[in-house]
């Protein structure tokens, strides 16, 4: 496959995330897997050039203050081995079963995605602090263990729950979500290199990925202000539950 198809599909999946704020693992991977990627290789390409751009960032909402040291730490450390865990598992299934996994995970995200930006303007946050640490931990190390395992769904688990279960405010979570994913995307990619020997890599989809999504990325910055948020969800949630509904059926 050419390595422009994979630039593309970086190209959209940033696009996407500029504008939502989050989806750009559940786009690509979703997107890689139509063009005949492997599940494991999807998962692995999406996360290698994940590193870059959670490192720029984490490094831009530390800059503006929005990141909380307490929760980034309970969420990063379980999300990172939650993440070297399910890129693991991944590694180890075979082809076809990769596939109907990755697929139904990102069937489930894609109902999340819908479900948020459906109900986003009714959504009420339970206003309730987490007294119990291991909530958080617990949390990280699902959404981890997703992520990776899914191809994408750090942003989609995590963020919301966050907003609907603590009293802090919307940009610091956003922020230490972001700021945490690093940590995740680089132990998921650790776990893929652990692992490479069980992958066909074809490093023209890692690089195809992230050239398209750093080519984007000062774009969806300047369009996000622009495009229409809410429609553009839904119109993105249908599409990844339509394909992968599709891909589950004929499996």
């Amino acid at each position: 496959m050419n390595w422009l198809f994979f630039a593309l599909a970086g190209s959209i999946a940033q696009l996407i995330d500029g504008a939502l704020g989050m989806g750009f693992g559940l786009t690509s991977s979703t997107l890689l897997l139509t063009l005949g990627t492997s599940a494991a290789v999807a998962s692995a390409a999406v996360h290698a050039a994940e590193i870059g751009t959670t490192l720029a960032s984490g490094v831009s909402h530390w800059h503006r203050e929005n990141v909380d040291y307490e929760i980034l730490k309970r969420l990063a450390i379980p999300g990172g081995i939650g993440a070297f865990a399910g890129a693991t598992f991944l590694s180890n299934i075979d082809l076809s079963g990769g596939k109907v996994f990755i697929s139904t995970i990102l069937l489930l995200l894609g109902f999340v995605l819908l479900y948020r930006n459906v109900f986003q303007a009714n959504i009420k946050p339970n206003m309730t602090e987490i007294n119990n640490p291991r909530y958080l931990s617990f949390l990280g190390a699902t959404g981890g263990f997703v992520d990776a395992s899914g191809g994408g769904g750090w942003g989609p688990v995590v963020t919301p729950t966050l907003m609907a279960t603590t009293e802090h405010e919307p940009r610091k979570i956003i922020g230490t979500v972001s700021a945490a994913e690093f940590i995740v995307a680089v132990c998921a990619s650790f776990g893929f290199l652990v692992n490479i020997n069980r992958l066909d890599m074809d490093w023209s989809v890692v690089g195809g990925l992230a050239l398209g999504g750093v080519l984007m990325a000062p774009i969806a910055a300047k369009l996000v202000s622009v495009l229409p948020r809410r429609p553009l969800g839904i119109a993105v949630a249908s599409a990844i539950i339509l394909i992968n509904a599709i891909r589950l059926i004929t499996a």
